[in-house]
């Protein structure tokens, strides 16, 4: 006898079981059996607007949509019968009526649903001789290349806009032939996650503006990585053709980005091959001249020489680095070099990597799916980490999920209570003054997200910290069976260089006392690994200035001596991201010219200095990274650390949070490079200006 909560069904005379509530296309599927479909995707509601799925059910009157038509017992259902199959081909005849014969010239062409299912469904012929619509195209800004011509009014992108995104500024206008899809007002759209309308879209009319008319898919390779944009580690595929990047898509992942990605993730790749260092650069009066990696090393192993003690260099890493790149340039630093003025901290934050659970996404992202109060404290997950907060907002819809802000203020583009923007707000939830402090009291399972960016740089980090421990221990924030305590790290790069101790160990300089020694005079020797949060103007005092890195920038500038180094996508690499899940990044094309991968570089220039780092291929790397950081060993394995006090007693600031990002477009060098990004960030900018001269006005 069947469980109360499933069905049993027949669909094609094969048996299934299935949970009640289910749709017919979903049980099909479950099945492996194909239900052709246009409008229906298990992410978005159910409209049941384009027919294509119609299926027969044994003993109703006529075909039923797939899509909208729940399993019910003993139910009979046949895809594949006479009345389904033509069912399936009258709606194909109807979706082609209008559509344009316009497959050689169009980007979809060999990725088309539409496509596919005219050859599989489609007829030979047509009885329509009617004249065939146009429709005007629409500007959806720089990412998008709309042609509306083609669009068969799935209405997918609408709801996409409206229910994932939160930015409901997509319609459907008009009736029958005259309905036109697009924005309510002609502009660009307001969201970062705009680029996922181009998947969903099931034929050519939402393209990549970017993209458009540089490669067909069949031209193009695909290797399977990780993104970097932010410090969510969302799965993607690469697609490139001859060593160049030309495309960059999502891959599902239920436990980490769904099947979303940000814009950034996305549309960024251009930056990948802009403004790139692509051999050795030596100074030479005020000018920067190309030289050979002999020379380059040479000039360097002199620099090392001349500098009077340990104390006098320093080194300096950004958050663009995968585990390998940050383990070998603190051993290049800490044994080569023998100094212990390091640090990869370089917003400011003092934390270090003692209890683990300080700073990572504890709960893991889809713990989210459970929480029922959430309570983020100095954070914008919408700029942050648009996919994460993606997920929070379909909790809020489908769960109720109630979100209360202590922060700057911002959109997140659902309900949030917000508190004044003050951190000793902490102290009243603590005492349990504050409202906050009885929902958290009522919930049963309570989550606190930290964002690291605007919390962790603060002078009170330490006390803010202790305080947010004390909340989630008095508020069962993190008990036997829950972990609602969460730190939302924005940087790929952060928790992995926390993991392996990229910071002062002894009594070395942090970011701080660096940059105290550069404006004195003291540091004779400075490593610039990449870039970072510090002004470049800020980098300059040192005699002798190294930078390695990928991107000529403001930062590379300041250097005597400059390595290239790999981008993210030039080299398979291990990172870990913000809920402390190791990833592997697979290599996709070669680095450019005489660019070498980081770890490379700080293995032959320690062999060319002193005693060689004590690895020779990344295999042997990896095995002392394991051995630092037992955790890079579980590869894409959510691992939960124990929870343990931590922050430091004392009075909090009354300073507010400030905004985490004020350029969501360009946050690091592959986006500081790319001219999409640039174009995206120049019209997000024109937005605030034309807001805040409305909101003056009002």
């Amino acid at each position: 006898m069947s469980d109360d909560n499933q069905i049993t069904l027949t669909i094609n005379d094969q048996k299934v079981v299935v949970d009640k509530g289910t749709s017919i296309i979903e049980a099909a599927k479950q099945s492996g059996i194909e239900v052709p479909h246009f409008c229906y995707h298990k992410r978005l509601s159910t409209p049941a607007n384009c027919r294509m799925c119609l299926v027969e059910i044994k003993g109703a009157p006529k075909a039923m949509p797939s899509c909208y038509t729940m399993v019910g017992q003993d139910m009979e259902v046949y895809t594949n019968s006479e009345l389904a199959q033509n069912s399936q081909k009258g709606v194909m005849e109807l979706m082609l009526i209008n559509h344009p014969l316009d497959c050689p010239i169009c980007d979809q062409a060999g990725e088309c649903d539409l496509q596919d299912m005219a050859v599989s469904y489609g007829s030979d012929r047509t009885h329509f001789k009617e004249e065939k619509r146009a429709v005007p195209d629409k500007n959806l800004g720089p990412l998008i290349r709309t042609v509306m011509t083609r669009c068969i009014h799935c209405t997918r992108c609408i709801r996409f806009a409206t229910e994932v995104a939160g930015v409901p500024e997509m319609c459907a206008t008009g009736r029958g032939e005259n309905m036109q899809v697009g924005t309510y007002v002609e502009k660009a759209l307001e969201s970062e996650l705009s680029g996922n309308m181009i998947d969903l879209c099931p034929v050519g009319a939402l393209c990549s503006k970017p993209y458009a008319f540089t490669a067909r898919p069949w031209e193009l390779e695909h290797t399977d990585s990780v993104d970097v944009m932010d410090g969510i580690g969302s799965n993607i595929r690469i697609f490139h053709r001859g060593g160049k990047v030309m495309r960059i898509d999502p891959v599902e992942c239920e436990d980490i980005n769904e099947e979303w990605i940000s814009d950034t993730a996305r549309f960024s790749y251009d930056g990948l091959n802009r403004s790139r260092l692509t051999t050795p650069l030596r100074r030479k009066g005020k000018s920067l001249e190309a030289c050979g990696w002999p020379q380059a090393f040479d000039a360097i192993k002199k620099a090392a020489g001349k500098a009077s003690k340990p104390d006098a260099i320093a080194g300096l890493a950004g958050d663009m680095f995968s585990a390998e790149d940050l383990y070998s340039f603190n051993a290049f630093m800490k044994t080569t070099l023998k100094t212990d003025n390091v640090d990869a901290r370089t917003d400011g934050s003092t934390m270090t990597g003692k209890h683990r659970c300080k700073y990572v996404f504890n709960s893991g992202i889809k713990g989210i799916d459970k929480a029922d109060f959430i309570l983020i404290v100095g954070a914008n997950p919408r700029l942050e980490a648009p996919v994460l907060n993606a997920r929070i907002r379909k909790n809020v819809l489908s769960k109720r999920l109630q979100v209360a802000v202590v922060g700057a203020p911002c959109d997140l583009t659902y309900p949030t209570m917000h508190s004044e923007n003050t951190a000793i707000i902490l102290d009243q939830i603590a005492s349990g003054e504050h409202p906050f402090a009885k929902q958290l009291e009522d919930a049963k399972n309570p989550m606190i997200i930290v964002g690291a960016a605007a919390t962790l740089a603060r002078k009170d980090a330490p006390q803010i910290m202790y305080r947010l421990y004390t909340i989630a221990d008095q508020y069962r924030v993190v008990n036997k069976d829950w972990h609602g305590f969460n730190v939302l790290q924005q940087k790929p790069g952060r928790i992995a260089a926390l993991d392996l101790a990229v910071y002062p160990e002894e009594k070395g300089k942090d970011t701080a006392g660096i940059l105290k020694a550069l404006a004195d005079k003291k540091i004779e020797l400075l490593v610039l690994y990449g870039e970072s949060d510090i002004p470049p103007e800020s980098l300059k005092g040192a005699k002798t200035t190294i930078f390695i890195g990928s991107h000529l920038s403001p930062y590379a500038e300041v250097a005597d001596i400059i390595l290239p180094a790999a981008a993210y996508t030039e080299k398979t690499a291990l990172w870990m991201n913000t809920e402390g899940r190791a990833q592997e990044s697979k290599k996709a094309v070669a680095p450019p010219m005489q660019a070498k991968e980081d770890w490379k570089i700080f293995r032959a220039l320690s062999a060319e200095i002193a005693d060689p780092l004590p690895f020779d291929t990344q295999s042997q790397l990896r095995a002392l990274i394991v051995k630092r950081a037992p955790v890079f060993e579980n590869l894409n394995t959510f691992v939960p650390p124990k929870w343990e006090s931590f922050g430091l007693a004392g009075h909090i600031l009354d300073n507010a949070f400030e905004q985490p990002v004020r350029s969501f477009y360009k946050t690091n060098e592959i986006m500081r490079a790319s001219q999409v990004m640039t174009e995206c960030q120049d019209l997000a900018d024109a937005r605030a200006d034309v807001n805040a001269k409305q909101r003056k006005v009002g």
